[in-house]
């Protein structure tokens, strides 16, 4: 373990110089390692904005043509990455927001916006109608003697504060797909940004918790989502990630940092964002898939109770399908990372480490419990602090919330590839294995399935059941039982036509993409605005019900439907 992460220190100050494809993103994705560069697929262009919007149609390829998680413990690619505006960053300047003047439809000539918080005065930009604040502080700077402990509040300033630059993203690895955010990110990264039509009246207000596996990733360019436009202000925020924002150390402290840091963004919004014209009566708090899972584990927090009112969570839940993690096996883990560092057990040497040795000491860590390392930060752990119980039991006596929720119909891989398909299965379905396999017909032939196949290759079937359908439709059940009003959806589209993937929804929600005559967008607004996301001139979207009703969302239209009645789902129970 040592040999690896010394031989992983030595890339330091190695970054390749960014290539054109290297744009800033909108929002982030699951899956933390691509391990070559895609190119960017040109979309359509946003109606609201006047911007082109790109999707990066990338990650590594089966013989099948989808994307592929990575293998025998490698990470996974990325898929699905949206951007409202390609950059060509230079080496130096790689991930900083583009100094090139936009063009005249998006630059609107306007005096500075001046917006006074609980902390001090921020200064904003205006663009494309909108107005945005970029990187206001939620909470202090983490870093030591703060690194390892919960978010504190931060400082006040004086004078007038400047928000128009892009903030720092959290300190992360390059994956290739998050390379943007990886040149331009810092511990010290505690902030958030709002996009807002005005800074007067009471709109409600989206909350933006990115994906990228809980590995990589940051806000982008969300506050500028078309979604603005509707009438909502967006909040887009940043927290800790790898080590930093997930390690349990015996000595040093850490332990859900990260849900900790979210629930502080959301006191922030519930102070201040009614100086930036939202409601802070009227929070929805949503995300995709990493982000989804913390989403869903902010629904069970009783230390968030109060803070938002409804929740969206896309292809992502609570436990992704995993068991829950101890405190004491969260301790292990960190017990690897302190031995790969050499740090013999004392704190002060944890908080002054480099962050770069940290988060890759991080990553040599081994899960006994999973198939894949790589979702070693997506197993949530039961710290009996900020969740003092298992999220299951927390969400089982918790007050339901209205939520949207939903998959795609192919998401990603099998964790840990081909070979590990057994023990994922064994360990999806504990005690109805045989079931499982006889319903997936495992002691048969393995079927063809053609790139065009929407239905995916038959590992790709088995990943996307256990690690997101299922666990999503066992949420929605849980939430319906605790009075909540659930809407669920499941998307099967992309700009090319192809089979969907993870995350490629997004686009298609947030930055206005349209899905045959369909504008998602609406959908989610109506959501936001009201609980309930039906609307004028839209189909009709049925709550879910007993019999799990959803609807299907692809360039044929939206129409009703419902899980087959021999669902594999009924042999599990995981969120």
């Amino acid at each position: 373990m040592r040999r690896a992460l010394l031989a992983a220190m030595a890339l330091v100050g190695a970054t390749t110089a960014a290539k054109a494809s290297d744009v800033r993103v909108l929002t982030d994705v699951h899956a933390p390692i691509l391990s070559r560069h895609p190119g960017l697929v040109p979309g359509t262009t946003s109606p609201r904005t006047s911007r082109a919007i790109y999707v990066r149609n990338g990650g590594s390829r089966t013989k099948s043509g989808t994307t592929e998680l990575g293998a025998g413990g490698a990470s996974p690619p990325a898929t699905g990455t949206v951007f409202l505006r390609a950059q060509e960053p230079s080496t130096a300047n790689a991930g900083a927001r583009d100094p090139r003047p936009l063009p005249p439809q998006e630059h609107v000539a306007a005096a500075a916006p001046v917006a006074r918080t609980s902390l001090g005065s921020v200064r904003g930009t205006s663009a494309g109608g909108h107005l945005v604040f970029r990187g206001l502080p939620y909470a202090a700077p983490p870093l030591a003697p703060r690194r390892f402990a919960p978010p504190a509040p931060p400082a006040r300033w004086p004078g007038v504060r400047d928000a128009a630059a892009t903030a720092p993203a959290c300190t992360q690895q390059d994956y290739g797909w998050n390379r943007a955010d990886h040149l331009h990110q810092s511990e010290d990264c505690l902030t958030l940004d709002v996009g807002t039509e005005a800074l007067t009246g009471r709109r409600p207000v989206l909350v933006w918790i990115h994906g990228g596996a809980n590995y990589a990733g940051s806000p982008g360019d969300m506050a500028e989502s078309p979604i603005v436009a509707r009438g909502i202000v967006m909040v887009g925020v940043r927290y800790r990630l790898g080590a930093l924002g997930f390690l349990h150390h015996r000595s040093a402290g850490g332990g859900n940092l990260a849900t900790q840091d979210q629930i502080a963004a959301l006191r922030w919004v519930r102070e201040n964002i009614a100086r930036f014209g939202g409601d802070p009566d009227r929070v929805t708090i949503a995300g995709e898939s990493a982000g989804a899972q913390d989403v869903g584990l902010l629904v069970a927090a009783p230390a968030a109770r109060g803070l938002f009112r409804r929740a969206i969570m896309e292809s992502g839940t609570p436990g992704f399908g995993l068991p829950w993690r101890s405190r004491e096996e969260a301790l292990r883990l960190g017990d690897q990372v302190d031995d790969a560092l050499g740090a013999r057990g004392d704190a002060a040497a944890m908080r002054s480490v480099a962050a770069w040795p940290l988060l890759v000491a991080g990553e040599t860590t081994h899960d006994q419990s999973l198939t894949d390392d790589s979702y070693r930060w997506l197993r949530t752990t039961v710290d009996g602090t900020v969740f003092p119980e298992a999220p299951d039991r927390l969400l089982a006596a918790a007050p339901g919330v209205d939520v949207l929720i939903g998959t795609n119909r192919i998401e990603l891989d099998l964790p840990g590839g081909h070979t590990r398909r057994d023990a994922f299965v064994a360990l999806s379905y504990p005690g109805r294995e045989a079931e499982a396999r006889r319903f997936y017909r495992l002691d048969q032939p393995e079927p063809r399935a053609g790139a065009t196949d929407r239905d995916g290759t038959r590992d790709q079937r088995i990943a996307t059941d256990a690690t997101f359908r299922c666990p999503a439709q066992r949420f929605a059940a849980t939430m319906a039982r605790r009075g909540g009003k659930v809407w669920r959806y499941l998307f099967d589209g992309s700009a090319t036509g192809a089979p969907t993937r993870h995350a490629l929804e997004i686009p298609f929600i947030y930055a206005d993409q349209p899905l045959g005559a369909l504008r998602l967008i609406d959908y989610w607004a109506n959501f936001v605005k009201t609980g309930d996301p039906n609307g004028a001139g839209l189909s009709v979207w049925p709550a879910a019900d007993a019999a799990q009703t959803y609807l299907a969302l692809d360039a044929a239209g939206a129409r009703v439907a419902v899980p087959p009645v021999e669902d594999v789902c009924r042999w599990g129970d995981s969120l």
